[in-house]
């Protein structure tokens, strides 16, 4: 489970960590909690307590990871685990897989409707230590292999939008897709639960694990579970004021309500009112006894 707290937490974030724990439970797994933080601007200490409160709240367990707002500050941020991203930037710049970037997302969108990197400074030869600019990684059209767990293996490439993608932002911090992929290789994480919203990002992390240090990345198994979405059909959002938890909490919800709430939004034919029957309801509607792919 890794949230971002950067906001209260929603039904969303409810559904994954119940997902999770649901599959974690079934497969004998130990369940890791970890918050990413990297976007230190937009962190608050009630963002992230509020973490705490909502797992603990729904009586949703976790064996790994810290327990508490100080054990988080002093051990777990990711601030702590800088030097780390580091070691894997300096592998890239040696093994000559990154170039420099100082294209602004105007100027993308100027290029391309959709958003996809044009490529624009692949060549230029901009110097990597500049003030400014972006680290992106080389990529490739190579195939692109990922464990699912209940599908046969997929094999597939690198979405067009997703080439030359960004591994070192312009403020000098290690970007989300680098971050998140060391940091399972650092705590040997080997089944990843996510949102569809994800996928891509899944891709892009299989495509980069294949060109840092040794790792066993390629071998996770990975599940990207529906999205909850509003009356609009738009997936909910923190930045964008969803309804969260500790909101439905102070109007009176109750845990049973809000288990009820995310046995609605899957469908599940079971009535649910705790952690309990949402993981027999849940597994019961993915298939009988399912079974990680050879």
């Amino acid at each position: 489970m890794a949230p971002t707290p950067s906001g209260y937490l929603h039904l969303g974030n409810a559904l994954s960590f119940a997902i999770t724990v649901s599959l974690a439970k079934h497969f004998e797994a130990k369940i890791m909690l970890r918050i990413d933080d990297l976007d230190q601007d937009r962190v608050r200490k009630a963002y992230v307590e509020d973490i705490f409160d909502t797992l603990n709240y729904l009586e949703i367990p976790w064996d790994q990871g810290p327990k508490n707002y100080q054990a988080y500050k002093n051990f777990y941020s990711q601030t702590h685990r800088l030097n780390f991203y580091e070691e894997v930037l300096q592998h890239l710049i040696g093994t000559h897989q990154l170039f420099a970037c100082d294209c602004s997302r105007k100027d993308i969108l100027e290029k391309t409707d959709e958003g996809s990197y044009p490529g624009t400074c692949i060549t230029k030869g901009l110097n990597l230590f500049h003030d400014q600019v972006n680290w992106r990684l080389i990529t490739d059209q190579k195939a692109i292999k990922m464990r699912s767990l209940f599908e046969p293996k997929i094999k597939t490439r690198l979405p067009e939008k997703q080439q030359n993608f960004i591994v070192r932002k312009k403020d000098l911090m290690p970007a989300y897709q680098l971050a998140s992929l060391v940091d399972d290789i650092y705590y040997g994480v080997d089944l990843i639960v996510r949102g569809q919203d994800l996928y891509d990002s899944t891709l892009m992390q299989l495509h980069l694990a294949k060109k840092i240090q040794k790792n066993k990345f390629t071998k996770t198994v990975f599940y990207h579970h529906e999205l909850v979405r509003d009356k609009k059909m738009q997936k909910l959002s923190k930045s964008e004021g969803a309804k969260s938890i500790q909101a439905l909490r102070k109007a009176g919800a109750r845990k049973e309500d809000i288990y009820q709430m995310l046995g609605e939004i899957l469908q599940f034919n079971n009535t649910v009112h705790d952690l309990s029957t949402f993981q027999d309801a849940f597994l019961k509607k993915a298939g009988i006894n399912p079974a990680i792919q050879n």
